[in-house]
Order: structure tokens, then sequence, then C-alpha cells
């Protein structure tokens, strides 16, 4: 028995189109790292909520997304950058490669730059304890714990640079371990906190910012000097004709990020505004849980991006069609699964969280719903972003980014944080049927007007 699924395990991996081959790898390799990962972040979240408080971690969390707003600065060129080199790569194109990879950097940095001083100047006139609805932490501290989560984003912005292009090069599990040896960093820096000083927020925003950077930092030094050396980046070879292509195409996902900033980063304002920072806590705990889930899933789906931009760009729709079928049984399976994962919820929130955090049973059933409709929205999306046919998906967030917030705010005044949640969970259903429509158009070849583009 053993040897028989010894050998299922061993075609599995064998057998099967190129393509799918290295899906499957990167999807096994990942998994186990993003298990680790999770791992980790379950258990550094009671940590750090024992290190400072409930409140001051919401905090925390409500900055951390308002800050991850300004991710629309890199106007797309992370997913431009994927794109065009997983194209020049089919191609066998190194020298155009290694053009898009340097004229990226420096853009970029250029950009993050001017972005970071001008934040900076505006800093001195933000009042963020009305931001975020709290006077736990004196302005002074406030407002450097604002500077620092701001300049090490600008820095990771920069940084993940080097995530587009292991996708691109189907090496999406390299990945995995440059978040996994982070995770572990901040995990193991946390607890030295919590022996050695007293609660402070300055601390856990130091070590959670920090430590991500240097490890992305010696990440990059390593990839591109070592194991992809033919891809270096080289100031010699910026060449902002190649700008051209990328601002293109990734000035649509520019827009396509900034319509998921508003549907998916706002909630922790909402949230804080109606109810303060000790409620986003709960609040996130909960989508902590369940985004397993839709974090699983992802995990199946990246590397099928680059994997549908060299399908397309060879005109290979029937090997498409073959994964979309098998997307949605892992979609039906996981969806089980999170039913499952929300009738033991109350004894897990026990067991991690002890008696410290409350998380009410309506909420963890509106997450389970929300969770899911991420991952069916992730099939149709991971197709129309790899193909770069992006236009009817920026209509879709810019209608449903005007309907979610006024919606979040009215429908959490009147029934609570699940309020907030059925708000996401209508948008996303609608958002999901439309891109499902067009993506069977394109690989039907009938998509026509705004389903072709």
């Amino acid at each position: 028995m053993i040897k028989a699924i010894a050998q299922k395990l061993n075609g599995f991996f064998i057998n099967g189109h190129e393509r799918t081959l290295k899906a499957k790898k990167n999807v096994f390799l990942s998994l186990i790292l993003k298990g680790i990962t999770i791992a980790i972040s379950l258990v550094m979240i009671p940590l750090t909520i024992s290190y400072v408080n409930a409140t001051q971690y919401g905090i925390w969390l409500t900055l951390s997304s308002i800050v991850g707003w300004f991710n629309f600065f890199d106007i797309g060129l992370g997913h431009g950058l994927k794109n065009k080199l997983a194209e020049a790569n089919a191609l066998g194109n190194i020298v155009n490669s290694r053009t898009y990879i340097s004229t990226t950097y420096v853009i970029i940095t250029i950009i993050v730059s001017v972005v970071f001083v001008l934040f900076f100047i505006a800093n001195f006139f933000i009042d963020w304890g009305k931001v975020l609805n709290s006077a736990i932490v004196p302005p002074t501290e406030l407002n450097t714990i604002v500077i620092i989560i701001f300049a090490s984003f600008c820095v990771q912005l920069i940084l993940q640079i080097l995530s587009s292009v292991l996708t691109a090069l189907h090496a999406i599990a390299k990945i995995s371990v440059i978040n996994a040896i982070g995770q572990l960093g901040c995990l193991i820096s946390i607890y030295i906190l919590t022996k050695r000083t007293e609660g402070s927020l300055l601390n856990l925003v130091m070590a959670l910012t920090l430590i991500p950077i240097v490890v992305q930092v010696i990440a990059t030094i390593y990839y591109f000097n070592v194991r992809y050396v033919e891809l270096k980046p080289s100031l010699k070879l910026v060449d902002f004709k190649f700008a051209k292509s990328l601002l293109s195409l990734g000035g649509a996902f520019f827009f396509v990020q900034i319509g998921g900033l508003l549907l998916f980063q706002t909630d922790n304002i909402v949230v804080t505004q109606l109810f303060g920072p000790h409620e986003v806590t709960i609040f996130n705990i909960s989508y902590k849980l369940f985004s397993i889930i839709n974090l699983i899933f992802t995990i199946i789906m990246n590397p099928f991006w680059p994997a549908f931009t060299d399908a397309y760009a060879k005109n290979d729709t029937d090997w498409i069609k073959s994964v979309f079928k098998k997307m949605y049984k892992y979609f039906f399976g996981l969806s089980i699964i999170a039913f499952i994962l929300l009738l033991v919820s109350p004894f897990v929130f026990k067991i991690w969280l002890g008696k410290n955090i409350a998380v009410p049973f309506p909420l963890s059933l509106t997450m389970t719903v929300y969770v899911i409709c991420i991952c069916w929205m992730t099939i149709p999306c991971f197709l129309v972003n790899g193909i770069g046919k992006i236009r009817l998906q920026i209509y879709l967030y810019i209608i449903s980014s005007a309907i979610n917030i006024p919606l979040a705010i009215l429908w959490g005044k009147w029934f609570g944080l699940i309020g907030v949640t059925i708000s996401n969970i209508l948008v996303l259903i609608m958002m999901s049927i439309v891109l499902s429509i067009q993506c069977k158009k394109i690989l039907n070849n009938n998509a026509y007007g705004i389903w072709d583009m």
C-alpha cells in the first residue's frame, strides 16, 4: 500500500504538461512553507496582544492597512513586470528580461522617494489620534510610528520587485521561503521583547517592519548574484523606452490595485471609526483564522498567473480550460473545509486566544462566506490578469467600491461587525459572476468589446 501511494505521488509530479508540472511543484512546496508561515502567524497574534494589548494591536492593524493604501504608488509596475518578464522568458529573450527588471527598479525607486518626502511633510499636519479614534498612544510617539511604518513600506515596495521576478520565472515557492524566514524572525524578536522589555507599540512596530526588510535585502542580493545572475539588474541596462510598455500594462493594473485597495483595505478604517481599535482586533482575528482557506487557494493559483500568460501567448486555450476545471474542483473542496472550520472555530478560538478575545459566531459565519467568495473571484481574476484583459475588472472595482464603502458604513451601524462583512460579500458575488462570464467568452473565442479588453 505504501509503495502504491509512493508511486502515485511520484506520478503526480512527473506526468503531465510542463506548465502543470512546474505549477504542481511550486504549489506543493508553497503549501508546506505557507503552513509554517501560518503556524508562526497564529502563534504570534496572542503573543503580540499579551505584549501590548488588544487596542494597541488594533492600532497597528489599522495603520498597516492605511499605509498599505500607498501600494498603488508602484502604478502597477510589479504586475506589469510579471507579465512582460513571462512573455520575454517564453521567447528566450534574456536581454529584454534584464532591461525590464533594471528599468522597473529605477522607476519605482524614484516614485517611492518622492512619495516618502511628500508623506513626511504631510505627517506633521495629520492628527492620527482622530484618524484611529483613540488617544491611548501619545501624539508624538504615534507620528514616529507612522513614519517608521511608511518608510519600511516604501523600502519593501522596491524589494518586492524580486517577488514579481520569481513569479514570472515559475519560482513562487522561493517567495514562500523568504516570507517564512521573515515571519520566523518577527516571532523570535517579539518573544525576546516580551522577556526583556515592557509593552511598547513602538518596539513592536520596529520588530514587525525592519526584520522582513533585512530578510528581503539578503534574498535580493543572493538571487541576483548567485541563482539568477543572468537576470541581475544594472543601471547600464535601464532603458526608459521599455517603461512605456511597462506603464501601458502597469497603468491598467494601477487602477485594479486602487479598486482592490478600496474594496479590501478600507474595512479596518470603517470598523475603527464605527467601533474603535479594539473591535478591529476582533474583526481581524476572525479573518485571520478563516483566511487560511484563502491563503491555501492563492498558493494553488499563484503559479498559474505566469502559466496563463505563457499559454495564451502560445494560443493554448485547451490547457487553460483544463486548468479551470481543476481549479473549480479545488474551490468546492476548500469551501467544504471552510464550513468544517466554521463548526470547530469556537473551540479553536478558545484554545488559540484563551479568554482574552471573544469572537462572535455570526461574525465567523459571515467571514467564512467572505473568504469563499474571495476564492471564487480569484479564479477568473488570475486568468484575465495573466493575459492582460483587465478593463472590465477596472470598471467592476470602481462600481463595487462606490457601493461597498457607504453600504459597509450603513450596515455596520445597523448590524455591527457582520454588516461590514456582508457588504463585502455582496459585491464579491457580483464581481465573480461577471468575471466568470468574461473568462468563458475569452476561452470560447467569442469575447468582443468590453469582454475582450
